[in-house]
């Protein structure tokens, strides 16, 4: 799913509703339900929505709306992501180390 929203800083409840042709209240359950939806409140209670929050909006949408998850299998999804996620950063990392090892052996030579 694409969505059409111009690129800023933050978008209000009803540019993400409009964009993903759901209520603002789903929205709002959906926070209460992952995590991973953290919107911005201002004092008056007027949520504001970062491109981050929109790239987890569009993957909860796409478990919920387009696969036909339940909210449970959707978190599941969401925590086996996650953890691989971090796997791959650490795995990255590690490489970086030995590529500067490796580096530093053939300066050497």
């Amino acid at each position: 799913m694409e969505i059409d929203l111009p690129e800023k800083r933050y978008y209000t409840i009803g540019e993400v509703a409009k964009a993903f042709a759901v209520n603002t209240s789903l929205l709002r359950y959906w926070e209460k339900e992952f995590k991973e939806i953290q919107p911005k409140k201002k004092s008056n209670g007027v949520r504001k929505y970062t491109p981050t929050d929109l790239k987890n909006i569009k993957l909860i949408f796409h478990l919920l709306k387009e696969k036909g998850m339940t909210i449970e299998g959707a978190k599941k999804q969401l925590k086996v992501s996650k953890s691989s996620e971090e796997t791959k950063m650490d795995v990255l990392k590690k490489l970086e180390q030995i590529k500067k090892e490796l580096e530093s052996l053939r300066d050497n030579l």
